[in-house]
């Protein structure tokens, strides 16, 4: 995928997702079912996923190579990368403490909701100052996925909203 279409799908999804959570109820955004995270909890998570990617991206160049450094290798296609997460999660992979969210409270979804629409928009900036060579070149450290080119990590930040969308909707029609 190029990254204007990269822009388009995070935008969308992230939408797509956060527009569903709008119109749960309030013991449906805020109760948990079989011991895994609420609603709520789901949007925060996917927020304090966005905004670490948002502001490393906020890096200049220079400093993303000499922290980071670069890749070695071509950058998986959007489906390699699923494919890699889905197993590590199959594996026992989880979500590392920095990550987990803290109970997420109706009152407060409105405000989490324009947090995460202005990180996604924010981060869709930040793609600009990269040309598609710089998203296959630079490398960020992923919590499971271990070193992922920036394209890499676009395409696991796209399917993560969509992975969380597909546990809330299952977490809620049990």
């Amino acid at each position: 995928m190029d990254k204007e279409t990269i822009k388009k799908e995070l935008v969308e999804r992230h939408d797509s997702f956060v527009n569903f959570l709008l119109k749960l109820s309030e013991p449906e955004f805020s109760q948990s079912k079989n011991d895994k995270w609420t609603a709520g909890q789901q949007l925060e998570h996917i927020y304090l996923s966005v905004k670490p990617l948002r502001q490393v991206l906020s890096l200049p160049k220079g400093m993303l190579q000499i922290v980071f450094g670069s890749s070695n290798r071509e950058s998986k296609d959007y489906e390699a990368l699923v494919k890699k997460y889905t197993a590590i999660l199959e594996n026992g992979g989880r979500a590392s403490t920095r990550f987990t969210p803290k109970k997420g409270h109706f009152e407060k979804r409105q405000k989490l909701k324009n947090a995460l629409a202005k990180e996604v928009g924010s981060l869709c900036s930040k793609i600009d100052k990269f040309s598609e060579k710089d998203l296959d070149t630079y490398v960020l450290p992923h919590p499971l996925l271990g070193k992922l080119t920036i394209r890499e990590m676009l395409y696991f930040t796209m399917y993560h909203v969509d992975h969380h969308y597909a546990i809330t909707n299952r977490n809620l029609n049990v």
